[in-house]
């Protein structure tokens, strides 16, 4: 890992939160290995709505979001409606995704995999030329993948 996928904790904070551990997650399309910092078991609220990018470019994406969010019937103030319609969006989509992609994640993942290995190896030893092509070329299919 580089220095930049690090963070700093004082003395104090850590007396805080004592029973904090820290997780180094497999990189994605940055070059940087994502961290995060566990402080407890808490329920933080409801995850966020994920969106892949590519999706936007699938033919029909966004006239399938639009049909769902005007179809959707809330009552109440703004910000309530916002959150029940972004969940039956979130719910909607879990079923349209695998329809129209196909395994899209799961290719996706077999990359960040296979880099993940060759950025463990790059700590230990200098990769061979090969090597670092390959982790080029995963990095650019994986790029790819991600504006499809």
């Amino acid at each position: 890992m580089s220095r930049l996928d690090r963070f700093l904790l004082s003395n104090k904070w850590c007396e805080i939160w004592p029973h904090c551990i820290h997780v180094a997650y497999q990189r994605g399309l940055s070059d940087h290995v994502p961290l995060m910092l566990h402080v407890d078991e808490s329920n933080w609220g409801p995850r966020p709505l994920r969106m892949l990018k590519c999706w936007s470019y699938l033919p029909g994406y966004e006239e399938f979001v639009s049909e769902k969010w005007e179809m959707f019937n809330c009552q109440g103030w703004g910000g309530f409606v916002l959150q029940q319609k972004l969940k039956m969006i979130k719910a909607s989509l879990k079923v349209w995704h695998p329809q129209h992609v196909q395994n899209m994640d799961g290719m996706m993942k077999e990359l960040k995999d296979k880099m993940f290995v060759l950025d463990a190896k790059a700590e230990d030893v200098d990769l061979q030329e090969a090597e670092v092509t390959e982790l080029h070329d995963l990095s650019i299919t994986l790029h790819s993948m991600a504006c499809m």
